[in-house]
């Protein structure tokens, strides 16, 4: 009787550690998505950083914008 316990407690705890492990990998994906998207923010913030002072120049040179 004592084994039949302890074998239905040793398949609970494999499958406990299925699960863990299924979700260990789960978030070490969307860590590297999130990641990759950090990357991607970061270089269109940067674009659209110099795209706003080549904007200021030419509205100086324009004369659109007080200097």
């Amino acid at each position: 009787m004592m084994t039949e316990v302890e074998n239905i407690i040793l398949q609970h705890l494999r499958a406990i550690r299925e699960q863990m492990d299924t979700m260990s990998n789960r978030i070490l994906e969307l860590t590297e998505r999130v990641g990759n998207l950090e990357a991607q923010y970061a270089t269109l913030s940067a674009r659209v950083d110099r795209i706003d002072a080549r904007l200021d120049r030419v509205e100086r040179r324009l004369g659109l914008v007080d200097a």
